[in-house]
């Protein structure tokens, strides 16, 4: 990969390890889901007016919406208000093993030696981290797995279902996702204007950033890359995300980084790499994005 093509790579990989520390410090101005919705309302209107779809797609997007917006984004927005950034970015990454026992159970793929044991060593180190003091209590946990699995349920749906560009993808299921998470929002947050009128930089930031520079420039240069590029070559490098956004949140918030971090995530690393890497095929499998 010439030095210019790697470089936008890892300033992808730069944009989403950031994404988990800027939702962080968002969640802290505003609630989650209003959050959540005021993203979603974003993104919606930067891409859906561009990226028109067939009126056949629109049932499957409107399906999607509930698992990828709200089950996923949603829950990761409340999970990520309750624990460390970087443990959270961790465990998200759990998506891949639950997507690849999904693929087991409803697509009947095959569970080879080596993908087994990727899974083996994932959940291992989710143990671990569990038992670490950067989850105070089984909600954060919870919450950030759920979500985990609402990412892989909606690759599952993405494999299965029609074919629809990325950007696309992401402004329609955003649109039809504003409804259900701004209704979760008005269920069971509060004081929705006072927070509006109180949210600083930090919260208003956290809206542009997640929407404009996570899903829409970050989609935009990783595609191009794929383009252009093998998928060996790229997917790979999706591997730093979560260890740049633990060091990025012991270096921007002050979390900490213990042995049950390290080894937690260690584990969990090495055991998506064993799932998603093809090792001497010269392929990897090429996940959508769920940040």
């Amino acid at each position: 990969m010439p030095l210019r093509d790697l470089l936008l790579g890892l300033a992808v990989i730069a944009i989403w390890a950031l994404n988990i520390i800027v939702i962080k410090v968002g969640v802290a101005e505003l609630p989650p889901l209003l959050l959540t919705t005021l993203r979603f309302m974003l993104v919606a209107a930067l891409l859906v007016p561009f990226h028109p779809v067939a009126r056949h797609q629109l049932p499957f997007l409107a399906l999607l919406s509930v698992t990828f917006g709200s089950l996923h984004f949603a829950l990761l927005f409340i999970g990520l208000g309750q624990a460390e950034a970087g443990t959270g970015a961790l465990l998200v990454q759990m998506g891949t093993p639950f997507a690849t026992l999904l693929a087991v159970v409803f697509l009947k793929e095959r569970l080879g030696p080596r993908r087994l044991a990727g899974l083996a060593l994932s959940f291992a180190g989710v143990m671990v981290l569990a038992g670490g003091p950067t989850l105070p209590s089984p909600l954060p946990l919870s919450i950030l797995l759920i979500s985990a699995l609402g990412w892989a349920i909606s690759q599952l749906l993405i494999k299965q279902g029609p074919n629809v560009p990325p950007l696309a993808l992401a402004g329609w299921v955003a649109l039809f996702a504003i409804p259900q998470v701004a209704l979760g929002s008005w269920l069971f947050e509060s004081d929705h204007l006072a927070a509006l009128r109180g949210a600083g930089w930090a919260g208003w930031g956290a809206i542009f950033y997640t929407a404009v520079m996570s899903s829409i420039v970050a989609y935009g240069l990783w595609y191009g890359l794929l383009r252009r590029h093998p998928v060996n070559r790229v997917v790979p490098l999706t591997l730093l995300v979560p260890v740049v956004a633990v060091f990025l949140g012991v270096w921007l918030l002050g979390d900490s980084l213990g042995i049950h971090k390290l080894a937690g995530g260690g584990l969990v690393v090495a055991g998506i790499a064993l799932i998603a890497l093809k090792f001497g095929s010269g392929k990897a499998r090429h996940p959508q994005r769920a940040d």
